[in-house]
């Protein structure tokens, strides 16, 4: 099994400096590839640059740039595996007929992460292993970094990368072989019905609170972005401002994660079998497109995107993608079984007899059927019929 570790660097002030110029170089290489790859398209002869043809050149552009050359060469040929990826990808979203998005030269704000694909080659992971209170990381070109090593690694460390966040560096370890630690069996399943009310509601009547955490930071965030839009462009006091914004969003965003590693850990640690929504979030929270008014040219039909853009704004801030994503990890590693079932009509359907009508929701939050009669909270309803519908696939799997 394979996972990532995640560790907080404590960089001297020295090394800070150089972990920011490896950044600042790593990305104007990641820019002149790119400019030599549009150079190349543009010419007459419509040549084709590749990544073997630019991982090459390397030898010689770390010969007449000194400031290159005492970066790792394995590094910088991820950068440039990292530019061909974007590539990839882009005529890959062009054949399927999808909106392309041409790969876009980086900013210094939009590159933040250096990798090294093999440990030991141009970084070593436990540096100083006689040390016996401290755990360092060896970058060539940085030094010795100190690490707040939080918990063990397990596994084989096989790629190290290093990210930029705000003022803070983390050092992110992929490592291959780690065994999964599988929880004692507890004969318990459940369903669990995503929402906005309740973060995860349970078929056994049990309601995870969703604390609306971005709502609850919006002041503070209006304050910081007023603040940022009256300074002027380039300047010391707007990065500053800009700083600001950012890190009350990564606050959020790490608060966010938070509660979703506790939801995750408290299900997965109770229960065998968790049945959850496969959900299409990105579909639920598309923006809704106009149509134009046959009578009334220049004019519009009402769409209703003012209410949806408030929906998909709760959506977005209950967090369901990062949710669903931490709880299959937990699940894998404890050697649960998630089971994705469809989403559509679990919210309509009575539990006890199956009809399957819009009007069995009155409300938000109640559930009455139309045809027997049976009443429960919404979201139970939905959590039972969810919990149903993932042993009959369980079932299936299994026949």
């Amino acid at each position: 099994m394979r996972r990532t570790f995640r560790f907080q660097l404590r960089p001297t002030v020295r090394q800070a400096a150089a972990l920011t110029v490896m950044l600042d170089d790593h990305q104007n290489l990641y820019n002149a590839a790119l400019q030599e790859r549009r150079d190349a398209w543009r010419h007459p002869s419509k040549t084709t640059v590749r990544y073997v043809t630019q991982a090459g050149q390397l030898s010689e552009i770390r010969s007449y740039d000194p400031d290159q050359a005492r970066w790792s060469y394995s590094s910088q040929q991820a950068t440039l595996r990292r530019l061909d990826k974007a590539f990839a990808a882009f005529f890959r979203r062009v054949k399927a007929g999808e909106t392309p998005g041409y790969p876009r030269f980086k900013g210094r704000n939009w590159f933040d992460t250096v990798d090294w694909p093999k440990d030991g080659d141009g970084c070593r992971w436990n540096s100083q292993p006689d040390n016996p209170a401290r755990t360092f990381v060896r970058l060539q070109g940085v030094g010795h970094v100190r690490v707040n090593q939080h918990r063990p690694v397990r596994g084989t460390v096989k790629t190290v990368s290093v990210k930029r966040e705000g003022r803070r560096w983390y050092v992110l370890l992929s490592c291959d072989g780690v065994p999964a630690e599988p929880l004692p069996a507890t004969g318990v399943v459940v369903g669990i019905d995503l929402g906005i009310a309740s973060l995860a509601t349970t078929s056994d009547s049990r309601h995870y609170g969703n604390p609306r955490l971005l709502e609850r930071a919006a002041g503070r965030l209006a304050d910081a972005q007023r603040d940022l839009a009256r300074k002027e462009r380039r300047s010391k006091r707007r990065g500053r401002a800009v700083a600001r914004v950012a890190g009350l969003h990564r606050k959020v965003a790490r608060q966010r994660a938070d509660l979703a590693h506790k939801t995750a850990l408290g299900l997965v640690r109770d229960h065998d079998l968790i049945a959850v929504e496969a959900l299409t979030i990105t579909g639920m929270v598309r923006r809704v497109r106009a149509r134009p008014d046959p009578d009334s040219p220049g004019v519009f039909l009402p769409n209703g995107q003012a209410a949806k853009s408030g929906l998909n704004r709760s959506i977005h801030d209950a967090g369901w993608g990062v949710f669903l994503g931490i709880l299959y990890a937990k699940a894998e590693s404890a050697g649960r079984t998630v089971i994705p079932v469809p989403a559509p009509n679990t919210s309509r359907t009575c539990a006890e007899c199956n009809h399957c009508a819009a009007e069995n929701r009155p409300t938000q939050a109640e559930f009455v059927c139309v045809a027997c009669g049976h009443s429960a909270h919404a979201d139970v309803n939905a959590a039972v019929n969810i919990l149903r519908a993932g042993l009959a696939r369980q079932d299936a799997q299994v026949a």
